[in-house]
């Protein structure tokens, strides 16, 4: 497995990266502690997470997947300096409000490093754009915890090109440290939030791409392709949204690669990414170790140009 570098951050990740939002939420600790166990045996070496996850939960308070991937570093045979560790900041936890203040970012890390029980934090993002904060005040707090060793990297999610443009600008104008990675929503089925400017943007400043819902909240899995699929699933809210004509085009043009190849659509729907030059690694969930396996097959999986274009074009129209 060849790692890819992350932007200009140094940091050098494994195609794929792990999705922590399922840790305390759809999978519980002992379950954790397993996927994370073979994820890192299996040669991968990134987890993504966030200070909100998962207050999403009934009785949680945000948190609980940073404190579950905490006590699995302590116990783990993996050593700290061989794991990276993405997490963020700056999203609205149910009715309170965080946002990007040089005070919240302040306080917030250290609680992110309380939980993960580490004294740095590999890559740090903006959860997402806070336009009561100037950026200069934000890449301010950031550039002082990179000072303070607490931070080795930074980054940006949710930015649209607008946005990532004007921060780089300000880092520029300032001397602060910009912004060397972006998280975007980015699968088959969502495209127009990231291709285009956004991409180019990133693509010609040199600024990694490790993007989410890279299996759309599990419907590029191919088995949810009528509503009633959907019941009881965690978040059938999410996966009800896709099930319409272009959805099911996707899908249709996965059955073909997955007859002729053999894969699975998970595995296509990964390896569709891991061709994008503009994405470094995509970041994806499992609860389970069989879909584990899913991260494995797709880095394998070589997709034809043919293949590709009847992706791309049963995905367009967005």
């Amino acid at each position: 497995m060849q790692n890819r570098t992350l932007g200009r951050t140094g940091l050098s990740i494994a195609p794929i990266v792990f999705g922590g939002n399922v840790f305390g939420w759809t999978a519980d600790e002992k379950t954790s502690f397993q996927l994370l166990d073979s994820f890192f045996d299996s040669g991968f070496n990134a987890i993504d997470t966030a200070d909100v996850y998962s207050a999403w939960v009934p009785g949680h308070e945000g948190g609980e997947s940073e404190t579950i991937i905490g006590k699995w570093l302590k116990h783990s045979a993996v050593k700290r300096e061989d794991a990276i560790i993405i997490t963020k900041v700056g999203f609205d936890n149910n009715e309170r409000k965080t946002g990007l203040s040089a005070k919240w970012i302040a306080e917030a890390v250290e609680n992110s490093l309380r939980r993960l029980q580490t004294d740095h934090i590999d890559l740090y993002l903006a959860h997402k754009p806070d336009d009561a904060v100037p950026l200069e005040e934000t890449l301010g707090a950031f550039a002082r915890l990179k000072e303070e060793g607490k931070v080795r990297a930074i980054g940006c999610s949710n930015y649209n090109a607008d946005q990532l443009q004007a921060s780089l600008e300000v880092a520029a104008q300032t001397g602060l440290g910009r912004f060397d990675v972006l998280q975007p929503e980015y699968n088959l089925y969502t495209r127009s939030k990231f291709e285009g400017p956004l991409a180019e943007l990133c693509t010609k400043e040199e600024i990694g791409v490790i993007n989410y819902y890279s299996l759309a909240a599990g419907f590029l899995t191919g088995k949810y392709r009528t509503k009633a699929d959907t019941e009881g699933v965690a978040r059938s809210y999410r996966v009800g949204n896709y099930l319409d004509p272009r959805g099911l085009a996707i899908l249709g043009a996965m059955d073909t690669i997955s007859a002729e190849t053999g894969a699975r659509h998970a595995d296509i729907a990964l390896a569709w990414l891991l061709a994008k030059k503009s994405v470094t690694a995509p970041i994806a969930s499992a609860t389970s170790l069989s879909q584990l396996e899913s991260f494995k097959r797709a880095i394998d999986l070589t997709l034809s140009d043919e293949m590709m274009q009847l992706l791309d074009d049963a995905g367009a129209g967005e």
